[in-house]
């Protein structure tokens, strides 16, 4: 055997006791642990939050660096005391309003896909109980059954995004429209109507306080009626309640009758709108301070009308 072949041997005879020992070692089962997902929130139309309305569009997203995001968990802290799953990457929301101006904190938490292929009856995430797994209710028992749809949550997002949200409570407007025109003078018979917004909504008008010359006494009515006419049927005193006939209804006439008419003398109208926060508008005044509107007492119950 010449020297070049017993060189080449041994260096192969050493590549394989190599080889061998390297074999004979244990593979460290160490593989990369799975992180959780980071979530991030996108405010509309800058991150300058200010003072806004009740109702309130929220945009959020996830991020996975080793998986997939299946949903969201939610929370408005002063609110809700429970966290609510979603799919969504945005909602419209709308929070109570009050009487004062009010911050409220809207946490958002994203979930990945890393979940354990059961169905799980508890989420315990930050020491807080999120309760079972969401699922499809086929059937609309309230409980999970076998074969349902479920999201198998993962893990979720141990520092959710946050921001607080002042909500500012805007107090209704109301205003006399086009139909409430005033003669110099009348008889104790007149229909007037009104136009009432709240930018909190319209619906958040509960009450419409309708005053005769003294905003002291009032009679409410209900925030969604927009028109009256109002009479009197009782002459025989000198200061008689007036009827009110909602939307001009004899079949629709207020339980509650309005005091303070002058008759003869000059009489002046008020109203005012009240939403579900307690917040009121400025009594308007119908007409304004400067005019008049003089109610005459009918001489009999016969109306004479001199016109074609």
């Amino acid at each position: 055997m010449n020297y070049r072949l017993k060189i080449v041997l041994k260096y192969f005879l050493l590549a394989v006791i190599i080889f061998l020992s390297a074999c004979t070692e244990s593979i460290e089962d160490n593989p990369l642990q799975n992180s959780p997902p980071d979530t991030y929130m996108f405010l509309y139309p800058d991150t300058t939050i200010n003072l806004q309305r009740s109702r309130i569009t929220v945009h959020w997203w996830g991020d996975d660096p080793d998986g997939l995001i299946v949903g969201y968990y939610f929370i408005w802290e002063g609110v809700d005391s429970s966290w609510h799953f979603t799919t969504s990457n945005d909602s419209l929301f709308s929070l109570p309003i009050g009487s004062v101006d009010t911050t409220f904190q809207f946490k958002v938490a994203a979930v990945d896909n890393s979940g354990n292929n059961r169905y799980d009856n508890q989420i315990i995430w930050n020491n807080i109980n999120l309760g079972p797994e969401p699922f499809i209710d086929k059937n609309n028992d309230g409980v999970y059954n076998n074969g349902e749809t479920y999201f198998d949550i993962g893990l979720i997002d141990p520092t959710p995004a946050a921001q607080a949200f002042p909500i500012k409570n805007s107090a209704p407007e109301i205003q006399w429209n086009e139909a409430s025109i005033l003669p110099p003078s009348s008889f104790p018979v007149m229909t007037v109507a009104w136009d009432a917004m709240d930018l909190d909504g319209n619906e958040s008008i509960t009450d419409i306080f309708l005053s005769l010359n003294d905003t002291t006494e009032y009679v409410t009515l209900n925030g969604s009626i927009r028109l009256v006419t109002l009479r009197v049927v009782d002459y025989s005193i000198q200061n008689p309640m007036m009827e009110i006939l909602i939307n001009g209804s004899e079949n629709n006439i207020h339980s509650e009758l309005l005091p303070n008419l002058i008759l003869d003398g000059d009489n002046r109208i008020y109203i005012r709108a009240r939403d579900i926060s307690g917040a009121t508008s400025e009594f308007v005044p119908l007409p304004d301070t400067g005019a008049t509107w003089f109610v005459k007492k009918p001489a009999g119950k016969i109306l004479l009308i001199d016109d074609y």
